[in-house]
């Protein structure tokens, strides 16, 4: 059971669903019921009642579907021709989105090549189902860690001293944290390598920067990109965990392969405020460009009307970038004068200084 909430009683397993009727459940008003196979329980389903529940994506036999029906439940069964799991109960993993038969045939490029040739009804549907599971899974995977956020420019090549200087941020991070970044390519990978790294020496960090360097990119080919990764991934097994929140928005990006839990989403704006929602430690903002100076202010305007209990720390790296090169960080200052925030917002020249800012709570 994923979790309880008055009325509402999420039932993800045919174990749970089984122990509850063994333990007298007579009614499943309430239950929201997800991708489980129920063809073989007829009998029970008819010595229930099942008015006011959801059945979403479950396998039913046709006459059991009938009657459910008849009987007060909303079914929405799997819709056909869709590449992924609308109602998968977990977050994503590497292996799932990347797979083993080459990029192209994988899940993650399936399924952006699907988004973007299927407009109809059934398609916006399946990504809107899909996105509310991964809320779900999220929020369960989130409810045990302390999540820490670094935002960063997605051109940030492998082999650069910025993308080494995100892997030692991350690294230093996981120590106390539980690292989540955008999850795509450039300084959020290297993010998301250094949680992976977390238990290794920086000889490790080292050599796996070295392995990466061979493949500076995800351009021109993401297979060659992806297969470094997971040769890195390889040479050190049983890696330490990390969060990746990317999008299909957009696609020609492929995900990193280091985050070890992955929240894909097709809706962008629904993915940037969830990621923003989810770093309760605050959030590290490295160099980078729109994208990053988005970020920024969108999580200042969360902090600008928060009260003092709901502030979320803001750690900008770059002295000269932030003031001088993208000068976000006059701006910032302003809106924090006089209000809660102000002592929660931080302009730091190493990613040392974050690291160390961080732990200690900003």
């Amino acid at each position: 059971m994923r979790r309880t909430r008055g009325r509402v009683v999420d039932v993800d397993t045919l174990e749970d669903f089984d122990r509850r009727l063994a333990e007298g459940a007579r009614s499943l008003s309430g239950w929201r019921m997800r991708a489980l196979d129920l063809t073989e329980r007829g009998p029970a389903l008819r010595s229930v009642d099942v008015a006011e529940s959801l059945f979403l994506g479950c396998r039913l036999t046709l006459a059991d579907e009938a009657s459910v029906r008849a009987r007060g439940a909303v079914v929405f069964p799997a819709l056909p021709g869709i590449p992924i799991d609308t109602y998968r109960t977990t977050l994503y993993t590497p292996s799932d989105l990347f797979g083993a038969a080459g990029y192209v045939e994988s899940l993650d490029a399936r399924t952006y090549a699907w988004s973007q040739r299927e407009t109809s009804r059934d398609a916006a549907l399946a990504q809107s189902l899909h996105d509310h599971s991964i809320d779900l899974a999220l929020a369960d995977w989130v409810s045990h860690r302390r999540l820490i956020g670094v935002m960063g420019g997605h051109g940030v090549a492998r082999g650069s001293r910025a993308y080494a200087d995100g892997a030692e941020l991350g690294q230093r991070l996981s120590q106390t944290l539980t690292v989540a970044t955008g999850g795509g390519p450039g300084a959020m990978e290297a993010v998301n390598l250094g949680g992976y790294l977390a238990g290794r020496d920086p000889d490790a960090r080292e050599h796996a920067l070295a392995m990466l360097a061979t493949a500076p990119g995800f351009a021109p080919s993401i297979a060659a990109w992806a297969e470094a990764a997971f040769a890195v991934r390889d040479e050190f097994p049983s890696g330490g965990e990390s969060l990746g929140i990317p999008t299909w928005h957009y696609g020609h990006e492929p995900p990193n392969p280091f985050a070890s839990a992955i929240a894909k989403y097709f809706r962008n704006a629904q993915r940037e405020a969830i990621l923003l929602e989810v770093c309760q430690a605050g959030i590290v903002f490295l160099p980078g460009a729109g994208g990053t100076v988005q970020e920024i202010f969108q999580d200042a305007c969360e902090n600008f009307y928060a009260d003092e209990s709901s502030v979320a720390p803001m750690i900008l790296v770059g002295r000269a970038y932030w003031t001088e090169h993208y000068p976000a960080w006059p701006l910032l200052q302003a809106l924090a004068k006089g209000r809660p925030m102000e002592r929660h917002v931080h302009l730091v020249d190493t990613v040392l200084d974050a690291a160390d800012l961080a732990s200690s709570g900003a």
